[in-house]
Formats: structure tokens, sequence, C-alpha cells
């Protein structure tokens, strides 16, 4: 998967999702997943996000908000609430939810990459 290349984001919030999948409902997690990046899109702050997911289940997400408040904007939105609760239900083993800062960041892609 192509590391997708955004503006700086130096002074963002970093929302890092480290997960275990359960491997129940495909489907219906493949939905809520798809329903909660459109959400999240939508929510003044954000920034972006990037995302993997091995074949052993375990995946890491990293939201990118403009600052702390936005982040706590997003974790307490209702929509995101209900489908937390559901991935705790279902969908994942475990996960753990670190917040950081972006003291510095940078990019880099081959030319002529699609990135």
């Amino acid at each position: 998967m192509p590391i997708a290349m955004h503006d700086d984001r130096s002074g963002a919030v970093a929302v890092i999702f480290l997960s275990t999948r359960s491997g129940d409902d495909e489907a219906g997690y493949a939905e809520a997943a798809a329903a909660m990046d459109a959400l999240a899109a939508d929510q003044p702050g954000y920034l972006g996000a990037d995302n993997a997911r091995g074949s052993d289940g375990l995946g890491i997400t990293v939201s990118y908000w403009a600052d702390e408040a936005a982040a706590i904007a997003w974790r307490e939105h209702s929509d995101h609430a209900a489908i937390r609760d559901r991935g705790r239900a279902v969908w994942y083993a475990d996960y753990r939810v670190d917040v950081a800062r972006v003291t510095r960041s940078y990019a880099w892609a081959r030319q002529g990459s699609s990135t």
C-alpha cells in the first residue's frame, strides 16, 4: 500500500489506533469503516488519516486533527461512539489508542510514483 502524501502535519494531534480484528462480521465492519471514514472527513479540524492492516488482523489507523479539541470532538461524536461500542462487541479482539502531538513531519516519494 503506498503511503498517502499529505501536507506538513507538524503541530497536528495524531490519534493512533492499534487494533486486532476478531474476524467476525467482515461485511458489517467494512460498511462501518467506510461510514466512519466519511464522517471523520466531514468533522471540523480533520486533517486526514493513514491506515494499514496485516493478514493476521493487526491494524493501525492514524488520524490527524488540527488540535486536541477537534480530536476530542471526534471521540465524543455520537455516531462514532455507537460504532466504537459495536467494535468492542463484535469486530475487535483488542485495541489501543495513543494520542500524540506531531513535532516534525515530512514525506518522500520516488519520482513518477503515483502517491
